[in-house]
């Protein structure tokens, strides 16, 4: 029997399938962390906000993915030219009247904000949700998001100060800015 598992070919074997699955593995361990690596790149502090949320990389990758997958189900598009001037003029308007009412600013910030997600194509009707998928396409201000509907939702039980009110006016205003910019992407047309 011993003479059997000296066997030179058996020996080759086992050297072969341990080869195979060591490469298998790097392989894999390789794919995750570019797959972190690139969830991290694309969703910045989010990415650290999943985890802290989930509880592990693994889970809150799953959940960005996941994020990213029903995004690329929307049908969210860029604003026309008419469209952009219109809530440009309507932001103006609310962010002129912070000075006199800064509640009300906020509150017509707020709703702005969501007209503007809901006629690009987000799907508005649950906050949680709206931030989930706005996370995918401008992570780099959705937390801002949070924070200012966070306080647009204390002004109606009095809990706002006035500089918490000016904070979300800055938030409100940079989530904004990225929905009604022009996207900086330009097709090329080939000239035959």
């Amino acid at each position: 029997m011993n003479l059997r598992l000296m066997d030179p070919k058996l020996i080759v074997l086992a050297a072969v399938v341990i080869l195979i699955i060591a490469a298998l593995a790097w392989l894999y361990m390789r794919k995750r962390r570019s797959t972190t690596a690139n969830l991290r790149r694309k969703f910045g502090p989010e990415y650290e906000r999943a985890v802290r949320e989930h509880g592990s990389e693994r889970k809150a990758e799953a959940k960005l993915e996941d994020r990213e997958k029903r995004v690329e189900k929307l049908n969210i598009r860029e604003l026309d030219a008419t469209e952009r001037e219109r809530f440009l003029k309507r932001w103006e308007s609310v962010q002129s009247r912070f000075v006199d009412s800064p509640k009300g600013a906020v509150a017509e910030a707020d709703d702005l904000v969501s007209s503007l997600m809901k006629t690009r194509g987000y799907p508005v009707s649950d906050f949680d949700q709206r931030a989930a998928d706005i996370s995918v396409d401008h992570p780099r201000v959705v937390e801002n998001y949070r924070s200012a509907h966070e306080i647009a939702l204390r002004v109606g039980k009095d809990g706002a100060s006035t500089e918490d009110l000016r904070t979300a006016m800055i938030h409100y205003r940079s989530l904004f800015e990225e929905l009604v910019q022009v996207p900086a992407t330009v097709e090329r047309k080939e000239v035959a």
